[in-house]
C-alpha cells in the first residue's frame, strides 16, 4: 500500500468549484483507503495499492465526469512530497513566498530559461517540479511558464502535506 497525494490543478478558482467533501467521496468511490483532503485548493491524501499512473487516470476520469471539465491531477507519493519539501532551494525565504510547481513528469530542462514575465522572482529546477521564490507575492507576479502546465503549492502547504501523509502511513 502506497500513500499518495493528489494535487488538483485549477479547482476553486475562476468559478471551478469542487467541494472537498465531494473530492473525498470520489476517492472513497474509487476504492482509495484513508482519504482526506487538506484546504480547499484540491489536495487529496489517500492510500492505494494501484500504480501512480492508474491512480492519476482514475481521479482525472472521475473528476471529468463530476465537474464536466478536465481537471489535471499531479500525483506524488508521501516520500516524494517529503523530498520536495527537503530539497527547497529557497529554504531561507518565507515559505509562504516560495512555491513548488508540480508537473506530471519532469519539466523541460530549459523551463527556467523559457519563463517570461520575470520581475523579482527566482526559479530553480527540481525533479518533477520547479521552485519559485515570489518576493513580492504570488498574486502580484506576472510570471508565465511554457507548457506543460502544472499546479503550485506554497512550501507551507507542501510541508503540511508531507506531515499529513506520514499520519496515513
Amino acid at each position: 500500500m502506497t500513500v499518495f497525494i493528489g494535487l488538483l490543478r485549477a479547482v476553486n478558482v475562476g468559478g471551478r468549484k469542487l467541494a472537498m467533501a465531494d473530492l473525498k467521496a470520489i476517492a472513497e468511490q474509487l476504492g482509495f483507503e484513508k482519504p482526506r483532503t487538506f484546504i480547499a485548493s484540491g489536495n487529496l491524501l489517500f492510500a492505494s495499492s494501484k500504480k501512480e499512473s492508474d491512480v492519476s487516470r482514475l481521479l482525472e476520469d472521475r473528476l471529468r465526469e463530476h465537474m464536466g471539465a478536465e481537471v489535471p491531477v499531479m500525483v506524488r507519493t508521501a516520500s516524494e512530497i517529503a523530498d520536495v519539501s527537503k530539497a527547497n532551494p529557497f529554504a531561507d525565504k518565507p515559505p509562504s513566498k516560495v512555491a513548488a510547481i508540480f508537473f506530471e513528469k519532469a519539466p523541460p530542462k530549459d523551463i527556467v530559461e523559457q519563463a517570461r514575465g520575470i520581475d523579482d522572482e527566482e526559479l530553480a529546477l527540481g525533479t518533477r517540479e520547479i521552485y519559485v521564490h515570489y518576493p513580492s507575492g504570488m498574486g502580484r507576479s506576472k510570471l508565465r511558464l511554457p507548457k506543460p502546465f502544472g499546479t503550485a503549492r506554497n512550501m507551507n502547504t507542501v510541508a503540511k502535506l508531507a506531515q499529513l501523509a506520514k499520519e496515513i502511513e
